[in-house]
């Protein structure tokens, strides 16, 4: 086989498999919350910070509901610490719906997740955001408003081309 096609089959099954192709967003998760203002997550930290409104005006806003006993959440909080890193412009905010604050700070540690993280014990900000089942991720356009919700069947891109398609 040539070079030239050994390139092109490459090339095809990159652009087939997601790899090096954004494409457009998916559609959203159904939820009452779409087009409606970003619910205040004032809330301390577990690593002892505060996240304020002040944190979050001007910016694209991702909250990330989780938890220890949610197998999609192992497969989707690498990806969220990933465009955090790559994505300084853009605020990430995790909430924990673990029982125990020593669950959250556990996977905080084993994924290395940078960002702050709030422990919803009595899941307040669950009620808030009306959250019925994990991962799910909001993500609020610099206006405040939630523009998308990724549930648990979104694939490991999807919320990076969300975020390709709020800036």
């Amino acid at each position: 086989m040539n070079h030239r096609r050994s390139f092109l089959l490459v090339l095809t099954a990159a652009l087939l498999t997601g790899c090096g192709a954004g494409g457009p967003p998916p559609p959203s998760a159904p939820s009452p919350l779409l087009g409606k203002p970003l619910p205040t997550v004032r809330r301390p930290t577990i690593a002892g910070g505060r996240i304020s409104q002040d944190d979050t005006n001007g910016h694209t806003v991702v909250i990330k509901f989780f938890a220890k006993y949610c197998e999609p959440c192992k497969r989707t909080l690498p990806v969220a610490q990933r465009l955090h890193q790559q994505r300084g412009e853009v605020v990430f905010i995790g909430i924990s719906e673990d029982e125990r604050t020593s669950e959250a700070q556990e996977l905080v540690g084993l994924y290395g997740l940078t960002f702050p993280v709030v422990h919803d014990q009595s899941n307040v900000l669950a009620g808030k955001f009306r959250v019925n089942e994990l991962p799910v991720t909001f993500v609020a356009d610099r206006r405040g408003t939630i523009r998308y919700v990724l549930g648990p069947g979104h694939d490991d891109q999807a919320l990076e081309r969300v975020l390709d398609s709020l800036e």
